[in-house]
């Protein structure tokens, strides 16, 4: 296994220098419902999940740490703060990346931690995705770069989280992908100029040829076909690949992508707690504290302290207020708190 120092590093090249990443390992990182980030504390919890989770991506599902930590860096630069810092928590690696994408909720991780066997399928990102398209944008072309693929021979490329396909013969931009972590591509795929009859195989990088055509063509053909292709989970160094079986050059275009669905459970916390003592046969109200900034009142919760105190007054909109009567032979406190949420990310 490769030192987790080195991952750590190379997960932080959204201009964070090594010297600063490793600085942050002493910052607090605050609980969920905290708001945004500052750089020096994403920092740390980038760090901090990179120690945490590397060495298992490593060691269950045989991924390179240090692919996997580059690979990640979309997801870590671009993600919501609360998701990181709630990924963080997490018992199993399947609800730390449901995490990160907003999407614990749909994970019992208590079924996870109980079955290896479910653990190596919950947290597949082929499941519920959904589809966006793209305007078409060119991301392989062996004629300009590395040239032909031999015949039987397999030749891997990337597909998202580019900041340029140059080196793979395609666009000299990102494609609109940099910042993409996709399940899925949908792929336009031309074989061109093959030197014999024969097919071409695009599969998931990393896995066994399947026994599977995704184009055929005749010598010296120019054929083209669509392949959606699935993306290895957890993230590897690439994500497809291509088999020919006769010598030819290949021009792929991206043109849509599956991904985890945008939108995310909510992020709630509560209010600070607001109290009054209400005298024997008196009437009270206490206003519930302001919700954080960034966050929305959704919910007033009431509470009396005596069965004999009940609550005869609660406004939300009416500015978080809760009244009550005491009709009991004691003084009884009220209390008042708002539940804050807002959307991960906005």
């Amino acid at each position: 296994m490769k030192p987790v120092r080195l991952v750590v590093s190379a997960a932080c090249t959204f201009a964070l220098s090594v010297a600063f990443f490793a600085s942050a390992s002493s910052v607090q990182v605050r609980p969920v419902g905290q708001g945004p980030a500052a750089p020096v504390e994403r920092a740390a919890l980038i760090r901090a999940f990179v120690l945490k989770w590397g060495g298992h991506a490593e060691r269950v599902y045989g991924v390179d740490v240090h692919a996997w930590s580059q690979r990640m860096v979309p997801t870590f630069v671009h993600g919501d703060p609360d998701n990181l810092r709630d990924a963080l928590r997490r018992d199993t690696f399947e609800g730390a990346i449901a995490a990160l994408n907003g999407g614990a909720a749909r994970i019992d991780e208590r079924a996870i931690s109980r079955s290896p066997i479910v653990a190596r399928a919950l947290g597949d990102l082929a499941q519920d995705l959904a589809f966006t398209p793209v305007q078409p944008c060119r991301i392989v072309d062996t004629r300009i770069a590395q040239g032909a693929v031999a015949a039987g021979q397999v030749r891997s490329y990337r597909a998202a989280g580019r900041t340029s396909y140059s080196d793979q013969g395609g666009s000299a931009t990102n494609c609109g992908l940099q910042s993409e972590v996709p399940g899925a591509v949908m792929l336009s795929v031309t074989a061109v100029s093959p030197a014999q009859a024969g097919y071409a195989t695009v599969f998931p990088a990393g896995t066994t040829v399947p026994g599977t055509a995704s184009l055929n063509y005749s010598a010296g053909a120019v054929v083209n076909n669509a392949s959606v292709v699935r993306v290895p989970n957890p993230a590897t160094t690439y994500d497809f690949s291509i088999y020919s079986h006769a010598t030819s050059d290949y021009v792929v275009d991206i043109v849509g992508f599956f991904a985890a669905p945008r939108a995310t459970a909510l992020s709630c916390v509560d209010s600070a707690l607001a109290t009054t003592t209400i005298a024997i046969g008196a009437t009270g109200q206490v206003t519930a504290p302001a919700c954080p900034a960034g966050y929305t009142a959704t919910q007033l919760d009431c509470e009396s302290g005596s069965w004999s105190m009940p609550i005869v007054f609660s406004s939300l909109r009416g500015g978080g207020i809760c009244g009550a009567r005491n009709g009991g032979n004691t003084a009884a406190v009220l209390t008042a708190v708002r539940r804050c949420c807002r959307v991960p990310g906005r």
